[in-house]
């Protein structure tokens, strides 16, 4: 397979999307953005269905949201410890929500999914948080539906505009959302106040 020609792709991306989606709820440098830009950058060309890419993109986060927030709201994380992954996906979540925050509002369950890091973030929080599964389950659905049409319409605006290699325009449109992901971020910590610091996962998360 060449990855580098869309033709070559079809509909290999439909398959990539979910996994890596979901990956994404529990380990937040998995480039989901990337794959979901891809898709829109495919569609640009007339390899893939944008409409199709934002379904799958918003059923997968739903559905890994739901996992991981009724993961913390059943205090079920205690179990992942038995495991050296385990334990390093609580490191992950530690550092993720030194740096997005705690904040468990609706509104932060939809908008932080933008920032890196900050879906796990607000996710556990809101389980730990014991934020109601009905309220959590309609924000993670509107956060994720908003997040996969920002990330296909940029990459299909950026293939569309460009004319480029599908391949290319997905490298370049990722590289504007990190950086609009990487602003908003700044703005939404100086707004908060700086996070403490914390020793370990056990000390401050009770998970």
């Amino acid at each position: 397979m060449d990855f580098g020609n869309a033709q070559s792709w079809g509909d290999a991306i439909y398959f990539w999307i979910i996994p890596v989606v979901m990956g994404d709820a529990i380990f937040p440098p998995i480039p989901s953005e990337m794959v979901v830009i891809s898709g829109g950058a495919l569609s640009a060309v007339g390899r893939a269905n944008a409409f199709f890419v934002v379904l799958l993109a918003t059923a997968a986060s739903w559905l890994s949201d739901l996992l991981v927030f009724q993961l913390f709201k059943r205090r079920l994380s205690h179990a992942l410890d038995r495991w050296r992954w385990g334990r390093t996906f609580h490191e992950v979540v530690h550092t993720a929500i030194g740096k997005a925050g705690r904040s468990t509002t609706y509104g932060a369950i939809i908008g932080v999914r933008f920032i890196p890091g900050g879906r796990l973030a607000t996710t556990a929080a809101a389980g730990i948080a014991n934020v109601s599964t009905r309220g959590f389950s309609l924000c993670a659905a509107l956060g994720g539906f908003l997040w996969a049409v920002w990330s296909v319409g940029l990459g299909y605006v950026t293939g569309a505009a460009t004319g480029l290699p599908f391949w290319a325009s997905s490298l370049i449109g990722g590289a504007l959302g990190i950086v609009i992901g990487a602003v908003v971020g700044l703005v939404v910590t100086r707004r908060r106040g700086r996070s403490p610091v914390v020793d370990g996962p056990e000390e401050e998360l009770d998970f």
